[in-house]
């Protein structure tokens, strides 16, 4: 993908102009803590509920196609990124007749931040929701990241809700408690607080292997540090938190070879995303993450799956190959 492209994609993805990013470093106008003041690329709608007696609201988006094909597809959101990064895959999706719903989960993007703890459970059942909601009998999964985790314990637990499981670059494809000890949440808050923009940005670059320019990449900065600004980021922090306690407590790799519809993984060949990974003991941590070979192992167990690996991509791998993801996905999806 060449920078000029890139740019573009970054401005289209978030239907902000390049030129009014923040720098790093430059003052920051606060975001609310449910991202007030980002846009979403589509109009967003509330949904009401009620997890562990706590009124919430979940965020999401329903896109129409402007020529139907009577199918409909969920995209569900990684633990970094608010559901507008969806963006260009809901275009891609809607161009080829699908109706496309990017729900932001409870804790994340533009939905309430709990008081209590997030359970991958509560947020399967949220979801479900959704469809029935909407009156959608059965849908198409489109994962990433830690929607991958969701989308398998959706799969698991309602089978018959789900007609194609697209994993794309999921984590959990690992037991990460075999690696890494238990982290108290509070020293976790604490070093959530601590991380500079800046430094996040490298982290980024770095854990997630993205091979895109700078200009592409500050939506993730902006999205998550302009809360910071925020009265309510102290709620903010700790939902954020409880979802990393969440993929650490409740792993979904031994439930991934019982998935019975039928499943794509989508891998970046350098995507070598682990959770936890610098908290382990320096004799395992190079053993972590080798998630496109762990995808290949995991797609041989299971009754109907496959796993692709798209050369010099890494965890981002819908935006850094959006090509050969568009042709894997409807190719899969149209099956």
């Amino acid at each position: 993908m060449n920078r000029i492209f890139s740019a573009a994609l970054a401005a289209a993805l978030f239907s902000i102009p390049l030129a009014s990013r923040a720098t790093d470093t430059a003052p920051r106008e606060p975001y609310g803590i449910a991202l007030e003041g980002f846009a979403y690329p589509y109009a967003v709608h509330l949904l009401p509920l009620v997890n562990d007696s706590e009124q919430l609201s979940m965020a999401y988006m329903d896109v129409s196609p402007a020529r139907p094909n009577g199918r409909t597809v969920m995209l569900l959101h990684g633990r970094n990124f608010p559901s507008s990064y969806w963006g260009p895959v809901v275009k891609m999706l809607s161009e080829a007749g699908y109706r496309v719903v990017v729900p932001d989960q409870i804790g994340f993007g533009k939905s309430s931040k709990p008081v209590g703890e997030l359970h991958f459970d509560t947020l399967a059942r949220n979801t479900i929701a959704l469809l029935d909601h909407l009156k959608i009998d059965k849908t198409d999964i489109v994962a990433h990241s830690l929607g991958g985790m969701l989308g398998v314990r959706i799969a698991r637990a309602y089978p018959d809700r789900i007609a194609h499981l697209v994993l794309t670059a999921p984590i959990g494809l690992e037991d990460y408690r075999l690696y890494v000890p238990p982290t108290p949440t509070e020293k976790m808050i604490e070093t959530e607080d601590k991380l500079t923009a800046d430094g996040y940005r490298k982290q980024l670059q770095t854990n997630y292997a993205i091979k895109l320019p700078p200009e592409a990449i500050t939506p993730f900065i902006d999205a998550r540090f302009n809360i910071k600004g925020s009265p309510d980021y102290p709620r903010w922090l700790r939902a954020f938190v409880s979802s990393g306690q969440m993929i650490y407590r409740e792993p979904v790799a031994h439930e991934i070879p019982l998935i019975t519809p039928p499943t794509l993984f989508v891998m970046g060949a350098d995507d070598h995303n682990a959770p936890g990974r610098p908290n382990a003991p320096e004799a395992l941590r190079a053993k972590m993450g080798q998630n496109a070979e762990l995808a290949k192992a995991l797609a041989a167990k299971m009754p109907n799956a496959r796993a692709e690996v798209i050369p010099d991509t890494g965890h981002l791998v819908f935006l850094e190959a959006p090509e050969k993801y568009r042709e894997l996905v409807l190719g899969f999806l149209g099956q």
